[in-house]
């Protein structure tokens, strides 16, 4: 009996979770902020990949709609790498118009947590108070959590171009990995390791940053 009380009561906090993730994915709180910043997702030898050029892309119209004076890219590489996700993005943007003054960069963090802690110092060294991040419909309630225990006052708004939601496949496996990273986080203060990547196209920083 026990156990069976203890299984529903799992079932019961997974559920919510699964909808709260959901619930947020489709919640876009776009307003004016210090910053932008775009969670990093995998790239090939310094071409983004469709996930992450979709969150990109949702960032450089952010700034461009003069959300904020500032975007924040972030992401680290993984071993074999010759680039950063950081530096990939930065890259893109400057393509994209987005002046180099204006950019700001977090190249070290390997996941969702290293990434947000980097970037929360980032914001306070810059009086930055508050930001509006970028990332999958998935990712964003981890994201937005994280950030706000970081002292950051967080808005979200998930780029909608994402072939990871895009493919019931895919955000299903993004969801189930969401769903194991936010427990991880909640019951130990951690994040999935660097090189997890559930999702095509998603790397750590995004994967276990990410959807």
């Amino acid at each position: 009996m026990v156990g069976i009380t203890a299984a529903a009561g799992a079932a019961l906090i997974v559920g919510y979770a699964a909808v709260r993730i959901d619930q947020q994915g489709q919640r876009d709180e776009q307003r004016r902020a210090g910053a932008i910043v775009v969670l990093g997702a995998a790239q090939y030898d310094g071409r983004p990949s469709a996930v992450f050029a979709a969150r990109l892309d949702h960032a450089v119209a952010l700034f461009q709609a003069g959300m904020a004076p500032y975007l924040v890219v972030t992401g680290g590489k993984l071993a074999g790498d010759r680039t950063t996700e950081a530096a990939v993005a930065r890259a893109y943007a400057l393509e994209r118009g987005i002046p180099a003054a204006s950019i700001l960069t977090e190249d070290s963090g390997r996941t969702t947590l290293e990434s947000l802690r980097s970037v929360a110092g980032i914001l306070r060294g810059h009086a930055i108070p508050d930001a509006v991040f970028v990332s999958d419909r998935t990712h964003m309630l981890r994201v937005l959590r994280i950030a706000r225990d970081e002292g950051i006052v967080a808005y979200g708004s998930p780029t909608t171009t994402s072939p990871a939601d895009a493919d019931p496949e895919l955000r299903l496996s993004a969801t189930v990995h969401e769903l194991g990273a936010l427990g991880l986080y909640f019951l130990a203060g951690g994040d999935p390791e660097a090189g997890a990547a559930p999702v095509a196209g998603i790397a750590p920083t995004a994967a276990a940053s990410a959807p």
